[in-house]
């Protein structure tokens, strides 16, 4: 058994804590972000982790800067033999660095997909297969020698909403090995090496002059937490959450073709307006005339 402190911030992270509270790793003590305004109300709401935290009756830390003094202090407390991270959001800096080992769930094979995104950036590319690394942390983004790998198919029609929870799964597999067995880390290969830069507004809004599989992939990769957008005329948004492939070269403009909604040779099958609800793309069409 290995005392263990957890840091991690989403719902990938919290699925993952969810595992090592139920193992013989159970986390003395699980650190995540402050409570945030989130979404259209501002309202105050917890990150994941923390909800995981209380309801698994977790003690649980929240500080404004994890690298300080204070919270290196609370972590130092409670006598961890491993710190595992995953999907924090913050860097972890020196000296907390070399206060403890650290191991992190990163969710593809390094090092293919260092960084923020490598699920969404994963299906974007059109991959094949992705992965989970354990890893122990170093000061490089993502950049430390890996203990485990495991990996998994990506399947023509996933969506992030359907291969995060398999990468999850996974993940906490191989966390739980990495703890038991302690193995030995290899450095990571020089070649091969992309970034998953964190999704923007750009990456989010479909290109008129792309392919329709490459819109579809954009689609799928942001499908359904964050959501692709199209542009209409008017300069307003309109958010894709379900789309289909009918011709995966043809690009072209969106337009409506009798109660089908498509963008080249992709058709739209649900939207959501901006402030409104989701829909079928025939009953925005009823309604609406492409922001003209």
């Amino acid at each position: 058994m290995a005392r263990s402190v957890f840091l991690g911030t989403s719902d990938f992270a919290a699925a993952v804590l969810d595992r090592l509270a139920d193992s013989p790793h159970r986390p003395q003590l699980v650190v995540t972000r402050p409570d945030r305004p989130a979404g259209r109300g501002r309202s105050i709401s917890a990150p994941p982790v923390a909800e995981a935290a209380h309801a698994l009756g977790l003690e649980l830390f929240q500080p404004e800067k994890v690298n300080e003094q204070q919270a290196r202090a609370r972590i130092a407390a409670a006598e961890p033999d491993a710190v595992v991270v995953c999907a924090f959001g913050a860097l972890i800096r020196e000296p907390l660095l070399s206060d403890h080992e650290i191991l992190n769930v990163h969710p593809s094979l390094l090092p293919r997909w260092r960084g923020a995104a490598p699920i969404e950036r994963a299906i974007m590319a059109g991959d094949e297969q992705t992965g989970v690394c354990i890893i122990r942390l170093t000061a490089g983004l993502d950049s430390g020698p890996v203990l485990l790998e495991g990996r998994e198919p990506i399947a023509p029609d996933d969506t992030y909403g359907t291969l995060a929870p398999r990468l999850q799964e996974l993940g906490a597999d191989l966390l739980l090995r990495a703890l038991d067995a302690r193995p030995a880390a290899a450095e990571q290969p020089e070649q091969g090496i992309t970034y998953a830069d964190k999704i923007t507004a750009a990456d989010r809004t479909l290109d008129p002059s792309a392919p329709a599989a490459v819109n579809d992939r954009v689609v799928r990769a942001l499908s359904p937490h964050i959501g692709a957008r199209v542009e209409l005329t008017d300069g307003s948004f309109l958010g894709v959450l379900r789309a289909a492939v009918r011709a995966p070269g043809e690009a072209g403009e969106l337009r409506a073709d009798g109660e089908r909604l498509v963008l080249g040779g992709l058709e739209l099958l649900e939207v959501q307006p901006a402030g409104g609800r989701p829909m079928d793309a025939a009953a925005y069409l009823r309604g609406r005339k492409l922001g003209r």
